[in-house]
């Protein structure tokens, strides 16, 4: 049994606030009009309507999620769409009452037809929507619940069913992988074992599923995207959509920078420039990469920004460097998903900002020369100092506190890899520990802390 999750999956670009209410309903969506035309129901669709619960329903109207929901109904991926779109096709079903399924098929939809239901929780997930087609007279075509589980990732009904042992469907065999593992401790066995890097584990895994080339092409795709995102976060000014009428800071910061760099060291400050332009680019609906959701985008790419224009490197190891960052990051993000969440409606932001700033700082330990068992330490003492840490957005917008808190968590990421580089890789609470501590925290916490926008900073800033 392994947690590993390929880093070509756990960093996955798209389009923003938010990978959970935005990338995974468009994805869902896009999924249920390939199902009815797999099924040939396309044609004597006449309507679609759709049901959001839990978190979706209370904060899906701040995270766009109805506008996502449209856009993947026709016919757009969160990898490829111009982020314009979904607010075009919003302004355009409100007006004339009609949608074209993946571009064609026209049928009835109307905001209306997008129910938010935030008081009914599914057992499954909070994050859960279930979209239905109907026939002229009525009748129920094909229907389908699905559960929006945090990075963008989406599980069917069924499909969680099936994993819960309520289902012996047999499901198609998943690649062997060379070093699988589920918790750290058997990570840190096969490093040793093999004497191996993290992210020597990780490229051997990914190997095993995809030709060396295409992964290495897609690490370099992933790469341009997050770079991408934080020199557009940096040359954009301007106010953020929302009620909170917010202003971009990320450009102002930079040029100060620019001339408080020739006085002093100011590479702490890039850095939460960095994440600060990433989360803006966000907030605005921009492009940028789930690492490992969307409202914890800026922590990763930050950190390695940060390292490429101010750690002394060999430069022609660039490419090498940045694939092996990623690596390991994804080999730790592996198990924050398998063990615990990475869903801030399932587990509050120490499942988005908290897992990020772990990924981080193990990632940034390993291009720092740290072993494994440094890498290890590194993510767990970033972890540790993020317990409990709630998801109360304002407005249920992706803007306050989120796009402070990356920045503060990349600083913290850096100083996790620090301490943990002047120690010996042994330390008394395991990264496994910590994890499952993060699990139970989630579990235990008021689901007003769990992005609903019920509690915290949500109900006590004036939202205007």
């Amino acid at each position: 049994m392994s947690c590993y999750t390929s880093a070509t999956e756990l960093f996955s670009i798209g389009i923003g606030p938010s990978s959970s209410h935005t990338v995974g309903p468009m994805r869902a969506a896009l999924e249920f009009v390939h199902d009815l035309s797999t099924r040939e129901l396309m044609a004597a669709t006449e309507a679609i309507t759709v049901q959001l619960y839990g978190s979706l329903g209370a904060t899906g109207i701040g995270h766009g999620t109805p506008s996502a929901i449209l856009a993947g109904l026709a016919g757009y991926e969160p990898e490829t769409v111009d982020p314009a779109v979904p607010g075009l096709l919003a302004t355009t079903v409100a007006d004339d009452g009609v949608l074209a399924l993946l571009g064609g098929h026209r049928v009835a939809m109307t905001p209306a037809s997008i129910i938010l239901t935030p008081r009914v929780v599914l057992p499954r997930h909070t994050n859960g929507m279930t979209i239905t087609a109907t026939a002229a007279d009525g009748s129920q075509l094909h229907r389908e619940t699905y559960y929006s589980i945090g990075g963008g990732f989406v599980e069917t009904e069924s499909a969680m069913a099936a994993a819960a042992g309520e289902d012996v469907t047999p499901s198609a065999p998943a690649a062997a992988l060379p070093h699988p593992y589920q918790f750290s401790v058997e990570l840190m066995q096969i490093c040793a074992a093999e004497q191996l890097s993290i992210s020597d584990v990780a490229w051997a895994n990914e190997c095993a599923v995809r030709p060396a080339a295409e992964v290495e092409a897609k690490l370099d795709a992933i790469w341009a995207a997050m770079h991408a995102s934080i020199e557009a976060g940096l040359d954009a000014g301007g106010i953020l959509p929302g009620i909170l009428h917010a202003r971009r800071r990320a450009g102002a910061i930079a040029a100060r920078l620019a001339l408080d760099s020739a006085e002093r060291e100011t590479s702490h400050e890039w850095m939460q420039a960095f994440a600060i332009a990433v989360n803006e680019e966000n907030a605005a609906g921009g492009r940028v990469v789930t690492a490992p959701t969307n409202g914890a985008a800026g922590i990763i790419p930050a950190v390695l920004e940060y390292f490429l224009r101010f750690i002394p490197h060999d430069a022609a190891q660039e490419p090498s460097i940045i694939r092996r960052y990623l690596l390991v990051a994804a080999a730790i993000g592996s198990l924050y998903k398998g063990n615990a969440s990475i869903s801030g409606a399932e587990a509050g932001c120490q499942g988005e900002v908290g897992s990020a700033c772990s990924m981080a700082a193990g990632a940034v330990c390993e291009i720092l020369g740290g072993t494994p068992e440094q890498v290890e330490n590194a993510a767990e003492i970033a972890m540790e100092h993020n317990l409990g840490l709630t998801c109360d957005p304002v407005a249920g917008l992706v803007q306050l506190p989120c796009i402070e808190r990356n920045a503060i968590a990349a600083g913290k990421a850096v100083a996790s890899a620090r301490m943990a580089l002047y120690g010996d890789g042994k330390h008394l609470v395991s990264l496994d520990t910590v994890i499952e501590t993060m699990r139970q925290t989630g579990r235990d916490m008021s689901s007003k802390y769990k992005e609903t926008s019920e509690g915290g900073l949500a109900v006590n800033v004036i939202e205007c």
